[in-house]
């Protein structure tokens, strides 16, 4: 940036025009509107740095490679005054802006003052991609890392803990609504149920019958090595009705409908509903969560048992088609070697799905902090815990029933 030549403090702070050059001293006025000028002078213990004319990107560079120089005493107070700004544009801003922070940043107190509205939001838009900036230059050393994975599993059990508490309120609120049943709102869970259930039913049938198709064909493959045709029935209904009926369901509706709730409450925060409904005295856990909740839980296990039917539905047309098994053949052997607890098994999951989906919806919808890129972020986020949960939820069962012999 600029350093001042000679040792007296009137030379030292004397003002420059820099459209004449560094050892010019006529600098109390510019001489046009389209110049860019900067003069510094001393002001009771204060370096004041006065910028004016045009600080746009078209002459920025009159003056950056100076600033970049300037030299302050140790102990200094830096007062940037905007006052003989005209016009800033992001360019001028970045300038000073990252002349502000060199400043704080060697120890001296320093500020921008006389500064207009809109000057002070393009430095803070400037400021803000600053800070963006570098935090992606940081993390390059190993405690870096380090650092940022342990700030990442903080966060995670902090979102774990939250998350468990808002099960509790959930429960709380469905033994408040068992308690006093006029409470329960029938038609928003019955909307709710359509919406989750039977407008669900043509994709979540699409996709299993696809998935009962594919299965049967892989086994076929294989089966057809060892002359084992037939047991493609056996493969089809225990594979489905354990878990690929269930699971493919859950994954499916944790996609379109827990994706849904979050959208849905997450608008209402930014509308500021929720804090409407506050206001007048009513829980938005018995308006917006219970009816959801009660809704999945009655739904997912029809889903389920809906899902179930059409994977092997897939799977004996396929087998029909390919390897000639009669339709009877194929029930026949099911019912022979898919037993009933077998069809339990994907269902009793149903409810645990439902419950894990249902939660984490609305709890990010809730967790909304008003601004549709929020709306964005959380659904997103609904989406990917609701997937990871049920997934997690499946292998508990898959190792459980495994334990227990069922």
């Amino acid at each position: 940036m600029i350093k001042p030549k000679g040792d007296s403090i009137h030379r030292r702070f004397r003002p420059w025009n820099l459209s004449s050059g560094p050892d010019s001293v006529t600098i109390d006025k510019k001489t046009n509107d389209q110049e860019i000028w900067l003069r510094m002078a001393p002001d009771t213990g204060v370096l004041r740095v006065e910028p004016g004319g045009d600080w746009t990107v078209s002459r920025i560079a009159k003056v950056d490679g100076r600033l970049r120089k300037l030299s302050v005493p140790r102990g200094e107070k830096v007062t940037i005054d905007l006052a003989a700004v005209e016009k800033l544009d992001t360019a001028g801003a970045w300038v000073l802006h990252r002349t502000l922070t060199e400043l704080q940043a060697a120890g001296l107190d320093a500020g921008f003052t006389n500064i207009t509205e809109n000057q002070r939001v393009l430095l803070t838009q400037v400021g803000s991609i600053r800070q963006t900036t570098s935090t992606l230059r940081e993390h390059r050393t190993l405690a870096d890392l380090l650092e940022a994975v342990g700030r990442q599993t903080i966060e995670v059990i902090r979102e774990l803990v939250r998350g468990i508490n808002f099960f509790g309120l959930a429960l709380a609120t469905l033994a408040r609504v068992i308690i006093h049943p006029t409470k329960l709102r029938i038609t928003s869970v019955v909307y709710h149920m359509q919406q989750v259930g039977l407008n669900a039913l043509p994709i979540v049938g699409l996709l299993t019958f696809l998935i009962g198709i594919v299965l049967a064909y892989l086994g076929a493959q294989q089966l057809r090595q060892f002359g084992a045709d037939i047991l493609i029935a056996e493969l089809v209904g225990l594979a489905t009705v354990r878990e690929i009926g269930v699971l493919l369901m859950a994954v499916v509706v944790a996609g379109r409908s827990g994706s849904a709730f979050t959208a849905q409450i997450g608008a209402m925060k930014v509308r500021e509903e929720i804090d409407a409904m506050q206001t007048i005295g009513l829980d938005p856990m018995e308006i917006l969560v219970l009816p959801r909740l009660l809704a999945m839980i009655i739904t997912l296990p029809l889903l389920a048992f809906l899902a179930d039917l059409a994977g092997l539905l897939g799977g004996g047309l396929l087998a029909w088609v390919v390897l000639n098994i009669s339709p009877l053949t194929f029930i026949e052997r099911i019912q022979n070697y898919v037993d009933l607890w077998s069809f339990w098994v994907g269902i009793i999951k149903a409810p645990v799905m439902a419950v894990l989906i249902a939660l984490v919806g609305c709890y990010q919808g809730l967790m909304v902090e008003g601004s549709a890129e929020s709306v964005g972020q959380h659904t997103t986020t609904s989406v990917v815990q609701s997937i990871f949960l049920v997934i997690v939820a499946d292998a508990f069962f898959a190792i459980f029933f495994d334990v227990v012999g069922i």
